[in-house]
């Protein structure tokens, strides 16, 4: 088993498992956004005999309220490989991540729907603090 950061060679065994996660998006979409967001989006993979078997997308930033923080945007392990250990793993990897990274808190955001998630979460000492609200922008097309 090896854990590591991906590099964006690597994109197309990444969506594999976003994908799984991140239905709304395609394979395009899915380039696009990353390499918009390559400064600031590091790739953490988990990888069982050269495959991928695990992912997250995180972030190290600041702000008034998580102070310095690291942000997991994605963490997704293959439906194969599921209930084996691979996201504890991957978590623990990213409570040593942020430590290097000077981060005072592990933060993120879970659809209401993924209460399974929710439950992987809380037992790992991750508590719910507060609510993402969103609001979707339209505009006009003249």
């Amino acid at each position: 088993m090896q854990i590591r950061e991906l590099d964006l060679k690597e994109l197309q065994s990444a969506w594999e498992l976003v994908s799984q996660l991140r239905t709304q998006l395609d394979y395009k979409e899915y380039e696009d956004l990353v390499y918009e967001m390559r400064e600031n989006y590091t790739m953490v993979g988990i990888f069982e005999r050269g495959e991928l078997v695990c992912y997250a997308g995180v972030n190290i930033a600041t702000n008034l309220y998580h102070k310095r923080h690291l942000f997991i945007y994605e963490l997704v392990t293959d439906e194969q490989y599921r209930s084996q250990g691979y996201g504890k793993m991957m978590l623990e990897y990213l409570n040593d991540y942020a430590r290097v990274g000077a981060c005072e808190n592990i933060v993120l955001s879970s659809g209401l729907q993924r209460t399974e998630a929710h439950t992987f979460y809380e037992k790992n000492e991750f508590v719910k603090t507060s609510y993402v609200f969103v609001k979707s922008l339209t505009y006009n097309t003249f």
